[in-house]
């Protein structure tokens, strides 16, 4: 037997099941609870709910410019044509491959430029109840920044916000993105 942490994975279990889905969501109750700590910090350093939002999103967007580079190399998706096209790669590969879970992309605005992201299940709010005194944290607002921060290094200007949070008594989590503008690439005098 493998010991990891306090749990037990037995080596047989590669034969029965699938390890990595076993691996996988041992990942992601990890993260999760790291991240429930990470939270916990932020709240107990910062005065108030809004300081901590921009602390997410801000933490979120530098792992969101970072990200990017991984995604690329191991999703082997290439440059999107429009903004349909990246929704569709942000929800069936990028949340598949990082959280395991595939939302979907509704609400499209007339012009295509905003749309939504449904979320039956987010995976960082498991394990978590909002305390009263926290009424406008928005948990899992490191999210925003992480797309932010990846679609900026690909050229792509977007408003990232939550509309509705299963942790403030909705449905579902929804998350609203909106294009503002295409990032041209300024190279340095001579580098063209």
């Amino acid at each position: 037997m493998l010991v990891s942490c306090c749990y037990e994975i037995p080596i047989f279990l590669s034969k029965k099941k699938n390890f990595k889905t076993y691996i996988a969501r041992f990942n992601s109750e990890l993260f999760t609870l790291t991240y429930g700590a990470l939270v916990t910090q932020l709240c107990k350093d910062y005065e108030n709910d809004e300081e901590v939002n921009k602390q997410l999103d801000k933490m979120g967007y530098n792992i969101g410019v970072r990200l990017i580079e991984d995604f690329l190399a191991r999703s082997s998706v290439g440059r999107c044509h429009d903004f349909r096209e990246t929704a569709d790669v942000i929800a069936k590969v990028a949340f598949k491959m990082y959280l395991g879970v595939t939302p979907s992309v509704t609400n499209w605005s007339p012009a295509g430029d905003e749309f939504s992201l449904i979320l039956e299940s987010n995976p960082l709010v498991d394990f978590v109840e909002l305390p009263d005194n926290h009424s406008n944290l928005v948990y899992s607002s490191l999210l925003c920044g992480v797309l932010r921060g990846a679609l900026e290094m690909v050229q792509m200007a977007v408003d990232v916000r939550f509309a509705q949070d299963t942790l403030r008594g909705d449905s579902v989590t929804e998350i609203r993105m909106k294009f503002i503008k295409r990032i041209e690439e300024n190279l340095p005098a001579g580098d063209e």
